[in-house]
């Protein structure tokens, strides 16, 4: 019987009153990718910290490669050839790419390093995504979010000191559009194919189908199946972890919206590319490989239709951020005052704000869009990943705003979660409000009325109806490239 690469045998965390994990076994072992699911809250990021080392378990103990040693914690963990890439992505924005591959690679030492160091990040960004342009000497804060994503994951499958054993990846797609995606779970499974162990944590339940040799799925802070990956189907596996499954319907372009009235209007220019026109009431879907000026154009409009906190002009437009760490969430506030932040002239009196008033909106959108907490009071960053990205999602939605711009905002939320906000912001709609969605989910991108591809920073394809497929999306995607 072959050693484990990390073991954990009774694992129980609990913080406060909640309890996040619940007597949790788990094997990895080499050549093996666990995938593990469940929805935000299950106990997967908990999980995840005893397993890096960064949690000891109240009960329970861990183990690496079967080795007792005099260490313990993240030491331990990296001792054993554990390397973690978090969700929330955790290089130094203010270092250069070579700077953080040292803090996290002891054995870039001595004379010359930083020469060694910027040829084994360019060598490893090529293996794991080739053809990229990432520039390996930029500081980091210089970088998209998606290329931040990148140099994390190529960071962690650095062999300096000695090659990882287990490398976890908690949704390392997320800010990665789909040509990305897919480089990189090559990647994973010729890592895997050649002894490596991956722990794959991902939403994208296609991914972990068709990258996991193993599936174990959580609910509650309890792992409630854990099979080959050949006993699950997509049906199955969200069934496992407590969801409905729906049926994948487009309904093409509402008839209604030919009639109503025009709320954008970007005109074409050489420069922006067709131009973009949105509707009173209508879902528009931004496309395209990642970086091309999705995120540019959400944010420019943004500026323009914002009051910048001006009390005599109310807000017209409300915007859901992505990577909630850098621009989402105020870490030092509550769950509370981060959703009511968004609407603070409604809920105020007298140039203060009514605590009754912000309870109220507070409870209703804690129900609305299930964020998990038993107090709103409590911080932000008390909550899981998903869950604070549905505060962000609940901010701009609470707010009068009748447009509202989404830059990649279902990230990192579970399948449950997302069907329902699919169905408020469908029902937000039909009610007039109009949607500005930018996702790197083809899923998400077929749930609009209209899409727009973006290359190079222009729109370079209008689809509508039935067009809007991934096959039509990744044809004007990569239309005039040579070949």
């Amino acid at each position: 019987m072959t050693t484990p690469v990390v073991a954990v045998r009774g694992a129980s965390v609990t913080f406060g009153a909640v309890r996040a994990l619940s007597g949790v076994d788990l094997e990895i072992s080499a050549g093996e990718a666990v995938g593990l699911v469940g929805h935000n809250g299950a106990g997967k990021s908990t999980i995840v910290n005893v397993i890096n080392g960064g949690l000891t378990p109240h009960e329970g103990s861990v183990s690496y490669g079967g080795m007792a040693s005099g260490m313990t914690g993240v030491s331990a963990a990296r001792a054993g050839g554990v390397r973690c890439v978090f969700q929330e992505l955790s290089l130094c924005s203010n270092l250069s790419i070579v700077e953080n591959a040292r803090l996290m690679h002891a054995g870039l030492t001595g004379f010359g390093w930083r020469k060694r160091a910027l040829a084994l990040i360019e060598t490893k960004l090529s293996e794991v995504f080739p053809g990229n342009r990432v520039d390996c000497s930029a500081t980091v804060g210089t970088l998209s979010i998606a290329e931040r994503q990148m140099v994390e994951i190529a960071l962690n499958f650095l062999d300096v000191s000695g090659p990882p054993k287990l490398v976890i990846l908690d949704e390392p797609t997320s800010s990665l559009d789909s040509a990305l995606a897919e480089q990189m779970l090559a990647h994973v499974r010729k890592f895997v194919s050649g002894g490596g162990s991956v722990l794959l944590i991902s939403h994208i339940l296609g991914e972990i189908l068709s990258t996991s040799t193993r599936i174990v799925v959580m609910k509650d802070g309890g792992v409630v199946a854990a099979r080959p990956v050949s006993e699950f189907t997509g049906k199955s596996l969200v069934e496992a972890m407590g969801s409905v499954v729906r049926e994948k319907t487009r309904t093409g372009v509402r008839t209604v919206l030919d009639t109503s009235p025009t709320v954008i209007d970007i005109p074409a220019t050489p420069r922006t590319g067709l131009g973009l026109k949105a509707r009173k009431g209508e879902v528009i879907g931004l496309a395209g490989l990642g970086g091309h000026g999705q995120t540019a154009m959400l944010l420019a409009l943004f500026r323009e239709r914002s009051s910048n906190w001006l009390p005599h002009r109310p807000d017209e437009i409300a915007f859901v951020a992505g990577d909630r760490a850098l621009n989402g969430t105020f870490p030092l506030w509550s769950i509370l005052r981060n959703l009511s932040v968004g609407n603070l002239g409604a809920l105020s009196k007298r140039f203060s704000v009514h605590a009754a008033n912000e309870d109220a909106v507070g409870a209703e959108w804690k129900q609305k869009t299930a964020i998990r907490t038993p107090d709103m009071h409590l911080p932000i960053l008390s909550l899981s990943g998903g869950n604070q990205q549905k505060v962000l999602f609940a901010r701009a939605l609470s707010t009068p705003a009748r447009i509202v711009l989404m830059d990649d905002p279902m990230r990192g939320v579970d399948i449950g979660t997302k069907q329902d906000v699919y169905s408020i912001i469908r029902a937000e709609a039909e009610a007039g409000r109009t949607f500005i969605w930018y996702s790197t989910e083809m899923d998400e991108i077929c749930l609009c009325d209209r899409v727009y591809v973006f290359r190079d920073g222009a729109i370079v394809a209008e689809l509508s109806g039935d067009e809007v497929s991934e096959h039509n999306v990744l044809a004007a995607s990569f239309s005039g490239e040579a070949a």
